[in-house]
């Protein structure tokens, strides 16, 4: 049994994956847990030579992830590709790991006990990945985890089976024990059956999920039946901060790529531009200008910075958004019709306030609202005033001032100067509030993807009161 994956844009079948069922996922899980403790006891420069070997294979289907991503989300070739690079950094880097997973010695207060903490593979980890940056969060959920010496189980996306599951055969290619990396695949109508069933399995110890706040509340809400735990990283509202003493030409850059590459389809993506008034207007014309320079096209044909967005529903959920901050007294500054049912232009709205939707509900597609602030005190309320807490910016040549501001924004990340779409494989990433807990990348990642025990050894003679 199988099913299909239409492109948003023809209409015509981008891929064919195998519809597996709750019922198949008690072998998945057998399988992995059957396959983890000869990985896990192998030696770190074992595995990093099989993660290198991953990496290399990843690499090698340049071409084929830049068709599968194209055919099933409407992506642009750059963003494929930008994808793909980031994977493979993020593989070498997990292969980096593996004699980093160190515990320590730690003082005890009793003669001649030697007390050490040490990191020990989980087991089974599910990992569950999205379609909107699928290289990079498909291998995201496996690379550390595989590195710590567990097995990993990819749930595939329905919009991308395709291109996740590129990423299983590249691995396989690397030399996986079989049965260590699975990929499950699912008709859309089965998703939340299939995902309770991995949730329920036993051998499954942690889950990491990558996707919507709603989604992921209710995977938090299961996996806590069984005090499983998990690692969240959910949707976003970044704020972009613009000082009055940015510098607008560097702030317009940034705001352009934070939330219009992709389409604005990033976790990370700036969703709300926070102007001091002093510059307010000043900004707007700029930003104005270099929207309209951001057309949308067939991706297929690669001439336009921006592609097709996932499907129709997003178009609807933003022209809502837009229509509702109109309603309410906003301006469009910079917009467009939707053509070939997907692909939508980029949408800036001004005088965007708190009391319209634009502001507080993610748009997940290419528009982003300008909020014009009394102050910087006022701007990092505005910034703060948000369920979501995920990826922040802040904009001023007065860097003391810029890190004094950064601090008081409630987010997981924040940048400077820069835009908030920014990741590195080797960076600590993940949220806080409705976007998530814990923390993917680097030396972070080991400790969610690792148990820490407790062991002593006696070298004297034990003395008890009893």
């Amino acid at each position: 049994m199988t099913f299909s994956r239409l492109n948003p844009i023809t209409g015509e079948v981008a891929s064919t994956a195998p519809a597996m069922q709750a019922s198949d996922m008690a072998a998945v899980a057998a399988a992995a847990a059957a396959a983890q403790p000869a990985w896990g006891a192998m030696g770190p420069n074992g595995r990093r030579a099989v993660l290198q070997k991953a990496a290399d294979a990843l690499a090698s289907k340049k071409d084929a992830f830049v068709a599968a991503m194209m055919g099933e989300i409407g992506a642009t070739a750059g963003w494929a590709m930008f994808n793909l690079g980031l994977a493979v950094s993020m593989v070498r880097e997990a292969a980096s790991l593996t004699t980093q997973i160190a515990g320590e010695v730690i003082p005890s207060d009793k003669p001649g006990c030697l007390a050490m903490a040490l990191k020990e593979p989980v087991g089974v980890i599910l990992g569950i990945a999205p379609w909107n940056a699928p290289i990079i969060l498909g291998v995201r959920a496996i690379a550390v985890p595989l590195a710590c010496g567990n097995a990993v189980i990819l749930k595939a996306s329905e919009q991308c089976p395709r291109t996740h599951g590129l990423i299983i055969e590249a691995f396989a290619e690397a030399g996986f024990p079989e049965g260590l990396v699975q990929c499950v695949t699912n008709a859309p109508a089965d998703a939340a059956d299939v995902v309770g069933a991995l949730i329920d399995a036993p051998e499954v110890k942690r889950i990491n999920f990558t996707g919507s706040t709603a989604v992921g509340r209710i995977i938090a809400t299961r996996a806590a039946q069984h005090l499983k735990p998990c690692l969240l990283e959910l949707g976003g509202k970044a704020p972009l901060v613009i000082c009055a003493d940015a510098d607008l030409d560097e702030a317009v850059k940034a705001a352009a790529f934070g939330a219009f590459m992709n389409q604005g389809q990033i976790c990370m993506s700036t969703e709300r531009i926070i102007v001091v008034e002093a510059v307010a207007d000043a900004f707007a014309e700029k930003f104005a200008a270099k929207v309209k320079t951001l057309t949308a096209g067939d991706p297929r044909e690669g001439n336009t910075p921006l592609g097709g967005v996932v499907d129709a529903k997003t178009v609807a959920h933003c022209q809502s958004l837009i229509a509702d901050a109109l309603e309410h007294g906003a301006k469009l500054l910079a917009g467009g019709e939707t053509s070939l049912n997907v692909v939508m232009p980029a949408h800036l709205v001004d005088h965007v306030t708190p009391e319209m939707k634009l502001f507080r509900d993610e748009s997940f597609g290419p528009v982003v609202g300008i909020i014009r602030a009394r102050d910087e005190a006022h701007a990092i309320e505005l910034a703060n005033d948000t369920e979501y807490g995920l990826s922040a910016a802040v904009f001023t040549k007065d860097i003391a001032k810029g890190l004094t501001l950064a601090k008081q924004i409630k987010s997981g990340i924040c940048h400077v100067n820069g835009p908030t779409v920014h990741d590195e494989a080797q960076m600590p990433f993940g949220g806080v509030g409705a976007s998530g807990y814990g923390r993917f990348g680097g030396r972070q990642g080991i400790d969610s993807f690792t148990e820490t025990r407790w062991i002593t050894v006696e070298t004297q003679d034990g003395h008890f009161p009893i």
